[in-house]
């Protein structure tokens, strides 16, 4: 997978072994905001104001924390005002790549073949993970933040100054932030990343525990979703929007790539119907590419699959009836 140190390209996979096992995300190391004006935001330094043209987005298809960004691009009717480079599907010993195939581009704003070369010019001396999403500053030449939640913050109200974008959507609105806040901070660490707990676990116990967590999580959000539209009710939300990104790798990657394995998505009445509604939004559907999605994870990552044998199915069809219409 790979990092840097101190500005170097260094080929090395994550170690467990300091935790016993078990996998731990390393933080996210740029936390500027962008913001109406410039002003600084909650971390960071100011100077980033929302302006038309100024800002570039890099992406995987693949990646779920980088898909609930191209979310909120779509959603918020960014795409006029912030550029899109989408990295290959395949990730080996240099990282993330732009080869402009099937689905992926080149970097059109850098001219970068490599995405650590994103973070070099951004800082020489770069200590850490390359990942996805990243938004860049074409004016200052620098990153801007390569913190997904807080990403699709500035994209749900910093810009909403800009013709055209969707001002009249509101994805964290004041009066639910603390119940939204709530509600992702079990989801992010059972759910988002409980996932990749369980598949690059390195010790029975480390795997059993997450394995367990993950699908306590998934019962709670199944009955919660029995009775409600969205997890905030009948509003759509950050919430929904975070969680959707998983939910829609879940079957055709985590199940048998992370195993991940005691029930799919499928086998949940609530959870299912509402993973379909979402997806059959306008322009969910053009978000997600299950060619990149399965081909990253299970090309990808050899210590889980050093085969690289990608699998056929599963046969899913998320343009199905949701049956949702009546909560």
């Amino acid at each position: 997978m790979g990092m840097l140190i101190d500005g170097v390209w260094q080929d090395a996979s994550y170690v467990t072994k300091e935790n016993k096992g078990r996998f731990k995300r390393a933080a996210s190391q740029f936390r500027n905001w962008v913001t109406a004006d410039g002003a600084a935001g909650p971390s960071g330094t100011g100077g980033f104001a929302a302006e038309s043209g100024r800002y570039h987005l890099y992406i995987s298809y693949a990646c779920p924390w980088a898909h609930r960004t191209l979310i909120f691009r779509h959603l918020k009717g960014l795409e006029p005002h912030i550029s899109l480079s989408i990295v290959d599907y395949f990730m080996g010993e240099h990282g993330w790549e732009f080869r402009d195939r099937e689905g992926g581009t080149a970097d059109t704003v850098n001219g970068f073949s490599k995405m650590w070369q994103v973070y070099t010019a951004a800082d020489p001396h770069y200590t850490g993970r390359v990942t996805v999403p990243v938004l860049w500053d074409k004016k200052q030449g620098t990153i801007v933040s390569n913190e997904s939640s807080e990403i699709i913050r500035m994209f749900n109200s910093a810009f909403d100054g800009l013709e055209g974008v969707r001002a009249d959507l509101d994805f964290y609105p004041e009066a639910l932030r603390l119940e939204i806040d709530a509600i992702n901070e079990p989801i992010y660490h059972n759910i988002n990343n409980g996932v990749y707990k369980n598949g690059f676990a390195t010790t029975q116990g480390a795997y059993e525990e997450a394995f367990d967590a993950l699908f306590a999580e998934l019962d709670r959000l199944e009955e919660r979703l029995t009775t409600r539209r969205y997890l905030m009710g009948d509003r759509l939300t950050e919430a929904d929007w975070r969680l959707f990104p998983t939910l829609v790798r879940f079957d055709p990657v985590y199940v048998g790539h992370f195993k991940c394995n005691r029930q799919r998505i499928a086998d949940y009445p609530a959870l299912s119907g509402y993973l379909r509604e979402l997806y059959q939004m306008p322009g969910i559907a053009d978000t997600v590419d299950l060619r990149h999605i399965k081909n990253h994870y299970y090309m990808s990552h050899e210590t889980v699959n050093p085969t690289r044998i990608v699998p056929k199915g599963p046969a899913i069809d998320l343009t199905a009836p949701h049956g949702r219409d009546h909560l």
